[in-house]
């Protein structure tokens, strides 16, 4: 749960940065570098585009793998391995009779 709310929490903070090349791109076709400087830098689109891919692509990945997680623990197999003698609650009393 928390890596679905780390992935939805860094596209909602950092997410605005990344969603202009797109638009740079498609509009204008040319792309510039707002944090060099005061005056913009004119850039490769294509540059600006990769990080943009790469972040939503980690963001991606960590929402799939909280969703994984999720399902991985609620179909887990953890619970049942537990030995007799650890068990505790309704049940867990019982011993094997060996003993």
């Amino acid at each position: 749960m928390g890596l679905i709310f780390a992935g939805f929490l860094i596209l909602g903070v950092f997410g605005d940065d990344y969603q202009t090349a797109n638009i740079e791109a498609t509009e204008f076709g040319d792309c510039y570098d707002y944090d060099s400087g005061p005056n913009p830098v004119p850039i490769n689109c294509s540059f600006k585009i990769l990080d943009q891919v790469l972040f939503f692509g980690f963001v991606l990945a960590l929402i799939v793998a909280g969703i994984i997680a999720l399902i991985k623990g609620i179909r887990g197999k953890w619970d049942n391995e537990v030995k007799p003698e650890d068990m505790v609650g309704p049940g867990g009393d019982k011993k094997p009779d060996n003993q």
